[in-house]
């Protein structure tokens, strides 16, 4: 959502209509001002913006932006990426800066409905902002003349999966939350809450009809567009969400083997390997279907919906994908066995600049804002009792995966060690770093490295943060896990087997289930799907999923929908598979590692609540304001037809 010249035109003559949501939070604090300001020539008629379809395009653009913003933010930011704090409530991943003192590890006493620390409160205003952008769209497409009706319900389709994809998110991080269809005249201040089960059965009758209104991409020439196979991936979900297995099976099916899509299982593209001579990657499938380069291409037939991120381009935020996400590898807590500092990042114009040990331009340069779990780097690699050594995911051997240990100590003047691979203990077996919680883990290079030309073509600079590239929304993988969950709940095992061994033979795996669990699915989701899904979100909807469905999970446990605040298949993963939270064993900054399990539902915004004057809106169990019995609505229906009636 980077302003422009023409965003601030669009974003004055629709001013009135974005007023809407100011009675709910401060649905602007995520936007740069300027971008808000509006046209007094034109604060009355916001109509007159969707008189043309270029002012409908301008619009539609904005949604598309805003769908990627959870990713790299609304303009570039040197750390706190929204995915990062996503993560962060996961079984894969911690906050790990460990010279901030304000770093959110103790999350079960930290967050409340006044403190919501990182980008938690990220994830409210912004998705009340992008329902604002769809709804907009929605509510005055009819203005539009001279476009038939086939192009309008295209444009009506891809809003409705803005909004559909929006309040899925709401319903698996904020549970119940109010309903807003539509942009009113005047600002309504009495909103109620609509029940979670209310908002899934709307969004899945939405995206039913989006699917026969949004045509396939190879009928759309614009990359990046929502297209019918985007549309039914979220009907999926949507479907397993209400309980629906066979209809979810039946859309999957129809992605995977009739809608033009395939997965990649061989080299294709562009051949991006950058800097061999430090950190050689041998060609593989794996690696050319993530680098950004290949995204977005049309041999690509993975990939279902992607999000436009280029460098140098009006288009592109740097991510500072490896200052977020690589470990701080050249902290001086870190050294050799004769006390130098293990690993260095020179310019190249540093007199002590190696080329083979250029890790500066071939890895780039982390402060790891966040770290994986020990699951995430080790345990969950494993399958049959076997660490997969063949999966190309987890590969350091083509150059996928690195490890400290994959390092050289590369500063000239420790000549005993200069050369020597990275080791954690000494021979007496002395620790060589200290602080192994931000300055030694391992991490998908596959995934987090993206060039940013603009830091290595300059001879004098030691950084490398990550720069733009193209990202995945949806894959046809995901499809594929998504059917295999599916048939789960369904008690087909064998088909939800054969549908996660489809991805790992792709990945070149030697082991293959002889039968899943439902953690077999989700920890194969972690493998294949890392920084794609949101991954908090996911293991909160398949929390709900499996509790509707009353399977058990891979303990034998069973859930209750009505008590998921209480335990959930979220909380046991965090519980059996995180090293940090919950284990009394880590501390930093005075601050332990906890969660609880009421954190499944993230807090209502205290601002929100005090903002709508005229009537309660219910907060989350566990958190403070909660109340039992507040008055909300039960049906989609009913809250939609409160929406006009703003006393």
């Amino acid at each position: 959502m980077k302003s422009n010249h023409n965003n601030n035109i669009l974003a004055g003559k629709v001013f009135k209509c974005f007023l809407l949501l100011a009675s709910l939070s401060l649905a602007f604090s995520g936007c740069k001002r300027s971008f808000l300001e509006p046209d007094p020539l034109s604060l009355y008629e916001p109509g007159k913006t969707f008189s043309t379809r270029s002012g409908l395009d301008a619009a539609m653009a904005i949604c598309d932006r805003h769908l990627r913003s959870y990713w790299t933010y609304f303009e570039y930011t040197d750390l706190s990426l929204p995915i990062s704090t996503e993560y962060m409530f996961s079984d894969v991943a911690v906050a790990s800066k460990t010279d901030d003192g304000n770093i959110f590890a103790d999350i079960a006493t930290r967050l409340t409905p006044t403190d919501m620390p990182e980008r938690v409160r990220y994830f409210w205003d912004e998705t009340y902002n992008g329902i604002k952008y769809a709804n907009t769209i929605l509510s005055y497409i009819g203005n539009v003349e001279g476009l038939d009706e086939n192009i309008k319900n295209q444009y009506r389709g891809r809003a409705l999966f803005h909004r559909s994809f929006r309040y899925m998110a709401l319903c698996f991080e904020f549970k119940d939350v109010p309903l807003v269809t539509k942009i009113l005249e005047s600002p309504k201040l009495n909103y109620k809450t609509t029940k979670r089960e209310a908002i899934l059965q709307m969004i899945t009758a939405n995206m039913e009809q989006a699917v026969q209104w949004v045509p396939d991409q190879a009928q759309t020439s614009l990359v990046g567009l929502v297209n019918k196979g985007a549309c039914r991936q979220l009907l999926i979900k949507c479907y397993l969400a209400t309980g629906q297995y066979d209809k979810a099976i039946q859309q999957a099916d129809l992605l995977i083997n009739s809608s033009g899509y395939a997965l990649m299982t061989a080299n294709f593209g562009s051949f991006v390997s950058p800097y061999s001579t430090t950190w050689p990657v041998t060609r593989n499938v794996i690696w050319d279907l993530h680098r950004p380069e290949n995204k977005a291409i049309t041999t690509n037939k993975e990939n279902i919906l992607v999000m436009i991120n280029r460098n140098n381009t009006d288009m592109g935020i740097k991510m500072n994908s490896m200052r977020n996400w690589l470990p701080f590898l050249d902290g001086t807590g870190t050294t050799a066995p004769d006390g130098k500092q293990a690993v260095r990042y020179f310019a190249t114009s540093n007199g002590s600049y190696r080329a083979q040990y250029d890790y500066t331009h071939a890895l780039g340069r982390g402060i790891a804002h966040i770290r994986p779990t020990y699951f995430a780097q080790k345990s969950v690699w494993y399958v049959n009792g076997q660490n997969d050594a063949g999966d190309l995911r987890h590969s350091t051997a083509v150059g996928n995966w690195a490890t400290v240990e994959s390092l050289k100590y590369n500063d000239p003047t420790s000549t005993a060690w200069f050369g020597q691979n990275v080791r954690l203990r000494n021979a007496a077996g002395v620790l060589l770093c200290n602080d192994t919680i931000r300055n030694y883990f391992e991490w998908p290079h596959y995934k987090y490295y993206i060039e940013d030309i603009t830091e290595t073509q300059n001879v004098n600079e030691a950084n490398h943060r990550g720069g733009a590239g193209d990202l995945y929304f949806y894959r046809l993988a995901e499809t594929y896990l998504l059917r295999a969950e599916a048939k789960f709940y369904k008690g087909d095992i064998a088909g939800a087997t054969e549908d996660v061994n489809i991805i790992r033979r792709r990945a070149q795996c030697t082991q293959l289930y002889a039968s899943v669990t439902l953690g077999d699915i989700m920890n194969e989701r972690a493998r294949e799907l890392n920084m794609e899904e949101w991954r908090f979100t996911e293991l909160s909807r398949v929390s709900y999923c499996l509790a509707l469905s009353g399977k058990s999970d891979e303990w034998g446990n069973t859930y209750s929908v009505d008590n998921l605040f209480q335990n959930s298949y979220w909380y046991q993963r965090i519980q059996h598979y995180s090293d940090f939270y919950n284990k009394g064993k880590v501390t930093v900054r005075n601050r332990s590692y906890t969660i609880a399990p009421k954190n499944i539902n993230w807090p209502i915004p205290q601002t929100a609540i005090n903002s709508n004057g005229g009537a309660q809106l219910s907060q989350n169990p566990g958190y403070s304001g909660y109340a039992a019995g507040v008055s909300m609505w039960q049906t989609w229906q009913e809250a939609v037809a409160d929406e006009e009636k703003i006393n």
